[in-house]
């Protein structure tokens, strides 16, 4: 048996063989004797031992068992330990008041009746048993308490102790961390008073508390809240409801425990927004390849040579979508994406320069300007400068507020004009200068070729800007039509508004074959904005996302002007502006077959209404 356990009771007399005679009348389980032959070593023993019953004896030199009980008496240790007195004196009132008043709470007369002393001392026996278990699950419930109290007060929760009247009568540390009050500014008081709630939660966790009350209530109850702490900042957290009844089913008290979930909804919308952006680059990307391939097989005669050409347009994408995966999509410089398209191979490294600033680009002007690079590069090998061995070519930059100025020159090459017909790869070089907000133009010299290409180039660092001394002359060029100049009688004329500029020419081309009048092709939303004001149009078919941007300003100005339009767009339906549920969605990479349906499909529903 534990030590905490045993019960120990002290016997006190100077004679050896009464010890010996008590030792043998008092033996029990669980019961330990402590002797002593003298009151000072009686109380030398009951400063080490916690004693449950004391049998002195009142006859003992020097200091007797009427004045050890006196002493003992005094110090809080020893004050409440019972006393029994034992004599071998005859009976005496004065004697036996005295005892009394010395704090005995029984008086024996030797000799001792074995079985008075073993029921009197066992009274006290079972009592310090029980005292011991008392003592023993109260050290285990303090424990227990102070275990739920660490963890209440390191949980990321808020605990939370309401009356019946829902005035706060526990406030735990996790409450002061997430909503600012301290326990003793909020005891007392209700949520309105702490202003927890703005109204429209307040009233909505009212009605959750109010049912909670109700005589069919289950009395537990859980819903999602805005909150705000004492500083004003709102936060969602979830509110968990337990309610206490009395043996009437009277409402106690109520238990709220609050898990702050802002961190968790931000999480999931950035997971959300993060899945959309996926889906959105991975059917872009497969919606480019789609017109790749089918406007690279219009321009070819045979299989080899598709496949050649197709080839190395995909391997370019392939580089400079590695490039940028690379750095996590955050862009790429310049001369990184030049240089990374001459390691194709196409052309000696020795026959080619190109020199200009640092420039920094976004994604999506990378790919632009990789692809742009890629297509210089094929024509000068195919038709230009590479075609002849001694041909060099060289491409410099320049720019200047925004605007980003290439310069490809071709040297070597005579009578090209007669030898290069405008192709794909031409198309392609302008509609991605265009896709990128500027402009590509082509010269012919006695000796070679110039393309002039302008780009326009968003959030440029402050160090780059002005860089550049060019001509004033070179702003960018703006499509608009005006209605004065439209005939009277004219074809279906569908606007695409589209930044990928392989998917632009692949939508131009279908609608085109299918009899639709192409009356613009925008890739920002300045242009789209601008076409939308200037140029009559029947349909139009919008990116559901612009250079990073959301359409919903090109998607009102379309419903403003009564335009009928489809989506076009790698985004789900839920990834699109809310505010047009009912636009039909055209999803990439599509068919040749549902873009035509879909887009005459939107133009008759409009008819119609």
């Amino acid at each position: 048996m534990a030590d905490r356990d045993t019960v120990k009771f002290l016997i006190v007399d100077d004679l050896e063989e009464n010890l010996v005679a008590l030792e043998a009348l008092l033996p029990r389980d669980g019961l330990e004797l402590i002797r002593a032959t003298s009151g000072p070593q009686a109380l030398e023993l009951l400063l080490v031992h916690d004693i449950s019953l004391a049998l002195l004896d009142v006859q003992m030199p020097g200091m007797d068992g009427f004045e050890l009980a006196e002493v003992m008496r005094g110090p809080e240790r020893t004050r409440n330990i019972p006393i029994i007195f034992l004599t071998a004196l005859p009976a005496d009132e004065a004697r036996r008041f005295r005892g009394y008043e010395a704090g005995a709470v029984d008086y024996l007369q030797k000799p001792i009746d074995p079985i008075v002393l073993h029921n009197k001392t066992g009274v006290f026996f079972e009592l310090a048993r029980q005292r011991n278990s008392l003592r023993a699950q109260t050290t285990k419930l303090n424990q227990a308490l102070e275990l739920i109290q660490a963890h209440t007060d390191n949980s990321p929760m808020a605990f939370i102790q309401l009356d019946c009247q829902f005035r706060v009568t526990s406030w735990s540390r996790g409450a002061e961390r997430m909503l600012g009050w301290a326990a003793h500014n909020a005891m007392g008081r209700t949520f309105a008073e702490l202003d927890v709630f703005r109204p429209q939660d307040a009233e909505q966790f009212a009605s959750l508390a109010a049912s909670l009350v109700e005589d069919d209530a289950t009395g537990r109850g859980v819903c999602e809240l805005v909150a705000r702490d004492r500083k004003g900042t709102l936060f969602t957290a979830e509110w968990y409801l337990s309610a206490l009844y009395d043996a009437k089913g009277r409402l106690v008290s109520m238990s709220v425990q609050v898990l702050d979930v802002t961190g968790r909804k931000r999480a999931e919308e950035t997971q959300r927004l993060l899945i959309g952006e996926l889906n959105h680059r991975v059917k872009n990307t497969l919606a480019t390849v789609q017109a790749m391939a089918a406007h690279t097989l219009r321009f070819t005669g045979d299989p080899a040579s598709f496949a050649e050409t197709f080839g190395g347009r995909i391997q370019s994408m392939s580089r400079a979508h590695s490039m940028l995966s690379a750095a996590t999509w955050r862009g790429a410089k310049l001369h990184e994406i030049v240089a990374d398209q001459l390691r194709l191979g196409l052309i000696e490294e020795d026959r080619f320069t190109y020199a200009g600033p640092s420039v920094y680009l976004k994604p999506q002007e990378a790919l632009h300007i990789a692809m742009i690079v890629h297509e210089l590069t094929t024509n000068a090998v195919k038709y230009g400068a590479y075609s002849v061995a001694e041909g060099r070519a060289r491409l410099d930059w320049q720019l200047d507020a925004g605007l980003l100025y290439l310069r490809w020159v071709e040297e070597g090459k005579q009578r090209l004009a007669a030898k290069a017909p405008k192709g794909f790869g031409t198309t392609l070089i302008e509609q991605s200068a265009r896709a990128g907000g500027g402009s590509a133009h082509m010269t012919v010299a006695a000796n070679g070729i110039e393309w002039h290409i302008k780009l326009l180039i968003e959030d440029m660092p402050e160090s780059l800007v002005g860089q550049s001394t060019l001509a004033a002359g070179n702003e960018l060029d703006r499509i608009a039509v005006t209605r004065d100049a439209l005939p009277s009688k004219r074809p279906r004329r569908a606007l695409i508004i589209e930044d990928e500029p392989l998917v632009a020419l692949d939508i131009a081309t279908l609608l085109e074959t299918d009899g639709f009048e192409i009356a613009g092709i925008a890739a920002s939303i300045d242009e789209a904005l601008n076409m939308i004001s200037h140029v009559d149009v029947d349909v139009a078919l919008l990116d559901g996302n612009l250079r990073g941007q959301a359409v919903d300003a090109v998607a009102s100005a379309l419903q403003d002007k009564k335009i009928s339009f489809v989506f076009v767009s790698g985004y789900g339906r839920e990834n699109l502006p809310t505010r047009f549920a009912g636009v039909p969605v055209v999803a990439k990479p599509f068919s040749d077959q549902q873009l035509i349906e879909t887009t005459k499909s939107a133009m008759a529903a409009a008819m119609a209404t």
